[in-house]
C-alpha cells in the first residue's frame, strides 16, 4: 500500500537561484504514516541568470526557462492574475535587502529597492491569499528609518490578515556553517488559529574546514580567481581570523581608505569555526578568503558554506554566480524553518524558543 503524499503549494517572490526553494524540495515531515512536503506552484525573480538557474537546479526542468518560473520587475507584474500566478497555500518572499543591509547605504525605506516589499503585500491581499507565508531580510530592518520601516511593513502584513512571529535568525545555529543572521517573519492566517514557534537551534555547529576540505576535482565553479602579486603577499602576511586592517601588516600593503573599514575585507576565515557572511557584491577585498591557502574563495566554495549540495549548477558568469550564491537564503536553514511551518499545520509538537523580536 503506497504512502499518503500532502502537498503544499507554494510561490515565490524575489527567489534568488532557489535557497528558499531548494529547501522547500528538502523540507518533509511524516504524520500518522502520511508525508507532507511542498511542491512547487511559481516563481519569479528579475535576474534572468538566476531565473535559469532555478529552472534547471529547483524545478530540475529541461528547459532553459521553466513555464513556471516568470524573470521580470515585480513592479511590472500582473501579481493578481490566476492564471500566470496561481493560487498557492504558502508563499515565500526574501523582498531585496540592498537599502536595509549595513553593507550598503542603509537608505531604507527611501531607496530604489526598500519599497519592494509591497510587491509581497499585494500577493497576502488577493481574495485567494496563502495560508502562510515566510518573508526574509537582513538585520538592519529593524534598525532603518529609526525602526520604522520594520514597524510599518510588519503592520501591513498584519492588516493583510495574518498572525506574526518575527525572529533574528543565527543560521550557525542551525547547521550552517557560516555566521549568517537574517530576520524571518512567518505569517500564518488568523482565521486559522494556528501560531508558529521559532525552532530550537541545533546543540552543534559546523566549521567551514568541514565543509571545504573535499571538494571534488571535477566540481563545476570552482575555478579559482587570479589574485595580484601584491593581494597573495598580503594575504601571506596575514594569518586566520586577520583581515586588512591588521597592525602588524607591512606598511606598503597597507590600504589607503577613508570612512567605514568593513571588517571581511581581505579578511581568512578561521577554520574551525564558522565563516563570515558569505556576500553578493562588493569589490576587491570581498571575496572571502581562506585560511591557510593565499587565495580567495570559488564560487563552489562559497555555495557550499550556503549548503548548496555539488549538483546544484548555476547559470552566469562567474560574478553572476557569485552575487547569485551570496543574495541567496540557505537552503539547509530554509528547509529546517520550512519543515516547523509544516509541523505547524500538522498541529505536530516541536522543540522551540522565543522569538527575540516584537512585532506589532
Amino acid at each position: 500500500m503506497s504512502k499518503k503524499i500532502n502537498y503544499h503549494t507554494i510561490g515565490e517572490l524575489f527567489c534568488g537561484p532557489g535557497g528558499g526553494g531548494l529547501g522547500a524540495s528538502l523540507a518533509r515531515i511524516e504524520v500518522s504514516g502520511e508525508t507532507h512536503c511542498f511542491e512547487h506552484g511559481w516563481a519569479s525573480d528579475l535576474d534572468l541568470d538566476t531565473c535559469k538557474t532555478y529552472s534547471k537546479s529547483v524545478l530540475l526542468s529541461n528547459e532553459e526557462l521553466s513555464e513556471k518560473v516568470i524573470c521580470g520587475d515585480a513592479r511590472e507584474l500582473d501579481l493578481e492574475d490566476p492564471n500566470t500566478f496561481p493560487a498557492v497555500e504558502g508563499f515565500l518572499f526574501g523582498f531585496p535587502c540592498n537599502d536595509f543591509s549595513i553593507v550598503g547605504e542603509t537608505k531604507g525605506m527611501g531607496g530604489k529597492f526598500g519599497p519592494l516589499y509591497k510587491q509581497g503585500i499585494r500577493v497576502l491581499s488577493r481574495s485567494d491569499s496563502p495560508d502562510w507565508f515566510l518573508a526574509e531580510n537582513v538585520g538592519g530592518l529593524t534598525s532603518a528609518n529609526e525602526g520604522k520601516a520594520f514597524t510599518t511593513i510588519t503592520k501591513e502584513m498584519s492588516d493583510a490578515g495574518y498572525d506574526l512571529v518575527a525572529h533574528k535568525y543565527k543560521f550557525e545555529e542551525y547547521g550552517v556553517p557560516q555566521k549568517r543572521h537574517r530576520i524571518i517573519i512567518i505569517g500564518i492566517k488568523k482565521e486559522l488559529g494556528l501560531k508558529f514557534k521559532v525552532p530550537k537551534p541545533f546543540d552543534y555547529q559546523v566549521s567551514a574546514k568541514a565543509v571545504l576540505d573535499d571538494i571534488p576535482s571535477h566540481a563545476t565553479h570552482n575555478e579559482r580567481t587570479k589574485q595580484s602579486a601584491t593581494v597573495v603577499e598580503r594575504l601571506k602576511h596575514l594569518k586566520a581570523g586577520q583581515n586588512a586592517w591588521h597592525p602588524d601588516l607591512p606598511k606598503h600593503l597597507q590600504l589607503n581608505v577613508k570612512g567605514a573599514r568593513l571588517s571581511n575585507i581581505y579578511k581568512r576565515l578561521l577554520p574551525d569555526q564558522p565563516a563570515y557572511t558569505v556576500t553578493g557584491s562588493g569589490g576587491g577585498g570581498t571575496h572571502m578568503y581562506h585560511w591557510e591557502e593565499p587565495r580567495a574563495l570559488t564560487n563552489r566554495e562559497r555555495a557550499r558554506l550556503q549548503t548548496f549540495p555539488d549538483n546544484f549548477q548555476f547559470v552566469g558568469s562567474r560574478e553572476s554566480i557569485r552575487k547569485q550564491v551570496g543574495m541567496a537564503i540557505p537552503p539547509l536553514g530554509a528547509k529546517v524553518i520550512l519543515e516547523a511551518i509544516l509541523k505547524t499545520l500538522a498541529g505536530v509538537e516541536y522543540d522551540f524558543i522565543e522569538p527575540n523580536l516584537k512585532v506589532c
